[in-house]
C-alpha cells in the first residue's frame, strides 16, 4: 500500500531482535519493519548500537527506505531533555519532518517484589519508560501539529491486573497511560492523535523472563484466548500502522489491547 512513503516515523527501543527460531523478537523491530514496508522513512533509537546497526541493515536492503540511528540512553544519570531534542533535531535534519512517534522503549527488573525493589531498579523503569515518553513527546510536539500526526505510546497489563514481581514496570506503564490520555485532551485540538497500545508478544525479553523467573512468568503471563502470543510485526506492528492511517478515525485517547491476534478491545 505504501501510504506512509515520504512520511517519517520515530522509533524508541527498535533493535534487531532474533528469537531462538530466527523469528523477530522485538516489538519495536517488528513495528519498524511493519512501517518499512509502508514505505515510510524511519529514525530508531536504543542503547545498543550494533543492534540498531542491524535493523538499519535489514531496512534498508529489504524494503528501500531510509533510516537514521540514533544511540540514545534516557536514565537517571543523563540530559534526558537534551538527548530527547538531539533525537528530534537529527530527525528534521535528515528528514524534514515528523509523522509518528512511537514510544516502545522500556527496560525494567521483573520478578523483583516491592520489597525487594531498589531505587536504581525503580529508576531503570520510570526514566526508560515514562521520563522517555514524556520528553520525545514534548520535543516531537510542534513538529507533530505540523503534520498533524500521531503519537502510539505502549502500556501493558502489569499496570491493568497487578502483575506480581513487576512494580516499577506497571507504574512506568500506568503513567504512560496517564500522560497519554492528557496528550489526547491537550493536543486533538492540533490535530494530533494519541493512543496507547498494550501488546503481548513473544520476544526475546519475554524469553528471557520465562527462563530467569518461571515462577513469576507462570503467574503473570497468560496464554491469549487465540491460543498463540501475538506476533510482533503482523499483529502489533501493523496495528501500530493502522494507528497511523489518515483513514483510521479511532477515538483519540484510547487504550487498545491486543489480545494474541484476535482484534482490539478498548
Amino acid at each position: 500500500m505504501s501510504f506512509l512513503k515520504g512520511k517519517t516515523a520515530i522509533i524508541t527501543g527498535a533493535g534487531y531482535a532474533a528469537l531462538e527460531d530466527g523469528t523477530c523478537g522485538s516489538i519495536g523491530y517488528g513495528i519498524a519493519t511493519a512501517y518499512a514496508k509502508e514505505g515510510a522513512n524511519l529514525v530508531i533509537t536504543g542503547r545498543n548500537t550494533k543492534k540498531l546497526d542491524k535493523a538499519k541493515e535489514e531496512l534498508e536492503k529489504l524494503y528501500g527506505i531510509r533510516v537514521l540511528v540514533m544511540a540514545a540512553d534516557i536514565s537517571a544519570v543523563s540530559d534526558n531533555e537534551a538527548i530527547a531534542k538531539g533525537v528530534v533535531d537529527a530527525a528534521i535534519k535528515e528528514f524534514g519532518r515528523i509523522d509518528v512517534l512511537i514510544n516502545n522503549a522500556q527496560a525494567s527488573a521483573s520478578g523483583v517484589t516491592i520489597q525487594d525493589h531498589t531505587t536504581e531498579q525503580f529508576n531503570l523503569a520510570m526514566y526508560s519508560g515514562l521520563y522517555a515518553t514524556f520528553y520525545y513527546m514534548k520535543a516531537c510536539y510542534p513538529y507533530l501539529k505540523e503534520t498533524q500526526g500521531s503519537i502510539i505510546n505502549f502500556a501493558s497489563g502489569a499496570g491493568l491486573f497487578g502483575n506480581y514481581g513487576q512494580c516499577a514496570y506497571a507504574a512506568a506503564k500506568e503513567g504512560i497511560r496517564g500522560l497519554s490520555r492528557v496528550a489526547a485532551t491537550e493536543w486533538a485540538k492540533d490535530g494530533i492523535n494519541t493512543n496507547v497500545v498494550c501488546p503481548l508478544a513473544w520476544t526475546v525479553q519475554l524469553e528471557q523472563f520465562e527462563k530467569a523467573y518461571p515462577e513469576a512468568f507462570k503467574a503473570n503471563v497468560k496464554m491469549p484466548p487465540a491460543g498463540h502470543y501475538g506476533d510482533a510485526e503482523k499483529e502489533i506492528g501493523r496495528v501500530c500502522v493502522q494507528l497511523a492511517s489518515p483513514d483510521f478515525k479511532y477515538m483519540n485517547g484510547e487504550t487498545l489491547t491486543l489480545e494474541g491476534g484476535m482484534g482490539l478491545r478498548p
